[in-house]
């Protein structure tokens, strides 16, 4: 049985999907196997995977599905990896030179889930932001570190024990927008020995039409059942009313200051950003006094403060101010 398996969900990347699957090809590597769930591709993704299952079929399983979103696709991948550890790779990023051998160094430690580094790219490759996975580094767990629920939700820079998702029935949901928060902080709670390693193994693709860039205003709702499914997560681990202030920031930072601003760049006039808002008011009406919130540095209270007193225009322009002096 392979030690690590990569599981690539494939969606009409006929554009990225080459470049993907080479950055995890190692034929003298061993030890792993690479499954690929095609989701009901329409371009020529299903042609490409065809053909890299064929030039490699010591390494690659090649797995066709109708189409049912990424959520699907990932639990197709989950129940049909054979390795003891797991990790995906969405068919527009890609891995950095030589990261496919370090993870395998790297499972000869004890983890559950092991959380890397990120580098935000653009489709030349140019470095946009490295984003650290979490702030700790070596062997932690979330007792030692509830802030962990701080740190980006993403399903792609972390390897798993696949255990965590068979033993425990956690799957990705279908069809959704922040499927990973429905998924990463259960997780969080059911792993026992966390380890970060500060190697950027991830690239991050930022291209048109993901949901960092999506003009559709009305989706950014979905992060509100996303919300809700953490937080029922940890009341059914019992777990809630220990982790509640690190539980509430995690949800203000994702539901209010995030999510709301991509609202407000997309449509500053947008009634979307109230409503997200409210709903998270209604869930923690007393959230001004969280230790987290009181100690958010000066640009996130600026924020804040523009979001509480419904002042969009004036948000939407020193959101816009900070992008270009990004130089975004």
């Amino acid at each position: 049985m392979p030690k690590l398996s990569v599981m690539i969900p494939v969606y009409n990347v006929e554009a990225y999907l080459r470049k993907c699957l080479d950055s995890v090809i190692y034929p003298e590597l061993g030890d792993y196997e690479i499954v690929i769930v095609n989701d009901g591709s329409t371009d020529s993704s299903y042609d490409i995977c065809r053909e890299y299952a064929a030039r490699y079929p010591q390494l690659i399983r090649l797995i066709s599905t109708e189409n049912g979103g990424l959520g699907k696709a990932r639990d197709v991948g989950i129940d049909a990896a054979q390795g003891e550890y797991i990790i995906f790779v969405d068919s527009d990023d890609y891995l950095s030179a030589n990261a496919l051998p370090e993870m395998m160094d790297a499972l000869g430690q004890d983890f559950e889930m092991c959380i890397f580094d990120i580098r935000s790219v653009n489709e030349d490759g140019k470095l946009l932001k490295y984003i650290p996975g979490c702030q700790r580094d070596g062997e932690f767990t979330l007792e030692s570190y509830p802030e962990l629920l701080f740190d980006m939700p993403s399903a792609w820079n972390k390897i798993y024990r696949r255990s965590l998702f068979t033993e425990n029935s956690i799957y990705y949901p279908s069809r959704v927008w922040f499927e990973d928060m429905y998924v990463t902080p259960h997780l969080y709670a059911k792993a026992g020995k966390l380890l970060a390693i500060h190697k950027p193994w991830y690239n991050y693709l930022q291209r048109a039409g993901s949901i960092t860039n999506s003009k559709n205003t009305q989706r950014n709702l979905e992060i509100t059942p996303a919300v809700d499914a953490m937080l029922n997560a940890y009341r059914t681990e019992g777990l809630f009313d220990k982790y509640r202030t690190q539980l509430e920031y995690s949800a203000f930072y994702n539901q209010v200051l995030t999510s709301t601003t991509r609202v407000n760049l997309a449509d500053w006039r947008s009634d979307v950003q109230d409503a997200l808002y409210e709903d998270y008011l209604n869930k923690f009406p007393d959230y001004l006094k969280n230790p987290y919130v009181q100690g958010m540095s000066k640009k996130y209270k600026l924020i804040h403060f523009l979001i509480r007193h419904k002042l969009r225009l004036c948000l939407h322009t020193v959101m816009n101010l900070n992008n270009k002096i990004k130089g975004k």
